[in-house]
Formats: structure tokens, sequence, C-alpha cells
């Protein structure tokens, strides 16, 4: 990758649509996240640290391990990229498949090429996950394919991580498909056509880091991965009563999104928020701060 991961942290941004969306999320469960941008600044605030030279070996020594090809924390990085990217793009092609039910002539043509909306959602939501569990893995220097390792590890996400799951389970789940999202993704991982998932942009995106050597056995993974977090996300939700209208009336106030358009707000969060890209950075600023106070 072009960047360092001191570039990638000074980059992100203190405000807009991502933000504010995931400070929305901050309302329903609060004091889970705190926007930690600037390398230098978020060194400090990891560590306590305020000796300038103990904070410039800190740096030196992330932007090392970052840099280390043989670790897995470039990998990780492109991995919550991708998936924000082809995210976008599939909310793209959902908005066009949306007007394209008004235009009979257009919508023959859209139709031949984007897939149903809820369906392509579902397959969206899977991937992401995937994503999530082989960026832990990565991250960890574990096998890619440890869900076991991920979920022991999940019921301890917090900060970052933890706002990130609320968001894949609330902007990818809750608002676009409703409350039984996790069923409606199951049943998709599992019954979709194998040309559909082949054609998903976000599958497109990473599949390439998927555990499986053909399409058969990624579609296995994709499945194990949704199963074993259905118990996690079923509790998440009940836990801290999190519904459909509570998430858009808390996001609505935030971002300017239509409750009445529902088949519009998950593209439009799939296109604009880049919640992943977004705090897997700071996951990744976080693991490899830690990791260097360490080791110095």
């Amino acid at each position: 990758m072009s960047k360092t991961i001191y570039q990638y942290v000074d980059e992100l941004p203190k405000g807009g649509i991502t933000v504010n969306a995931l400070k929305s999320l901050d309302v329903l469960l609060p004091g889970k996240w705190e926007n930690l941008v600037g390398f230098t600044d978020t060194i400090k605030a990891l560590t306590g640290e305020t000796d300038e030279t103990m904070i410039q070996a800190i740096g030196d020594r992330a932007v090392y391990l970052f840099n280390d090809k043989s670790e897995g924390y470039q990998r990780a990085m492109w991995l919550y990229h991708t998936v924000d990217s082809a995210s976008g793009a599939l909310g793209t092609a959902a908005i066009a498949n949306q007007i394209s039910d008004n235009i009979p002539l257009l919508g023959n043509l859209v139709g031949k090429v984007t897939p149903k909306p809820e369906q392509a959602q579902s397959l969206d939501l899977a991937v992401k996950l995937v994503a999530e569990i082989v960026a832990f893995c990565q991250i960890n220097g574990i096998p890619g394919d440890s869900i076991g390792d991920f979920l022991e590890a999940l019921a301890d996400y917090g900060s970052e991580a933890q706002i990130r799951m609320a968001a894949l389970v609330c902007f990818d789940g809750l608002v676009p498909l409703g409350a039984p999202f996790i069923e409606k993704v199951l049943q998709t991982v599992h019954r979709a056509p194998t040309d559909d998932l082949e054609k998903n942009p976000t599958f497109k995106g990473i599949d390439e880091m998927i555990p499986g050597e053909d399409i058969g056995s990624k579609r296995n993974f994709i499945g194990e991965s949704v199963d074993s977090v259905k118990d996690w996300m079923g509790s998440f939700i009940a836990d801290n009563e999190l519904t459909q209208d509570k998430v858009l009336d808390t996001l609505s106030s935030a971002v300017e999104i239509s409750k009445d358009k529902l088949n519009y707000a998950g593209a439009f969060l799939d296109i604009a928020v880049k919640y992943y890209a977004h705090t897997g950075t700071q996951t990744l600023a976080r693991r490899l701060i830690e990791r260097s106070l360490a080791e110095i």
C-alpha cells in the first residue's frame, strides 16, 4: 500500500457524514466510541505518554510493523477499505434499480445487470462480516478461517471495533432489511444463485481473501460466519433495545435520511458512510500502538 499508517490516521475526518452517522450510534450506545484522529494524538490518547521521545519511538515502531509485509496489518487495511468501496458500488446499483422501477425501458436494461436490492444487501452484510473476521485474523496473526477465535474476541469488542459491528447490525441490517435481517441474510447466502454471489460487488472486491478453494467452499465459509454470529447479533439488538425505527430516528437527526424511503436509505448509507475504512483504520492504529508500546 502506498500510504503509511500515520497518513491513514492523520487523514481521518473529524466530521462529515461518516462521523455523524457513527456518532448517532454512540447516542444509542453511549460512551462506546471516541473519534480518535491524528497519529500523534492517537498515540497520546491510547498510551497517556507525554514524553516526545517516547511518542516518536512508539510511532516509528508502529510504522515499521505496518510496513512489514510478513505481518497482516496492510492486508487488514486493504480489507477495510475495499469492502467500503465495493459496498458503495452496490449502493449505486441499488439506487439505479429503484429509479428504474418507474421507468419501464430503463427497468428492462438495469434489471438484467442489477440484483434485487434485498438480496444484494443481504449478501453485502454477509461478506462485510467475513471481511471483519479475516481482518481480525490478519491483525492477530492467526489463520484466516479462525471463526472460533473471532467469536471469543467479539465478546470483548470495545471502542471503534464495537461501533463498527454496531454499524454493521444497524446500517447494513436493521435499516435496509428490518428486524428479521439475520434470517434473511442466512437464507440468501444459502439459496442465492452462485452467479449472484459471484457478481456481488462486495464479494468480488475481497474474493481473493475469503477462505476457500472455490465458490462453493467460499459460500460455505460465508454461511458459517453468519451462522456463528447470529446469537451475538440477536443479543446485541435485544440488550440495546435496537429497532429499525429507533435507529432511523437517531440516524435522521445526524444525517439527512428519510424514514419513508427505506429502499433508498440502505443504498445511501452504502454510498456515503464509510464506517469500515474509518473505524478499521482506528482499530489498526490501536493495535499497532499497543503492540509498539509493549515491545519498546
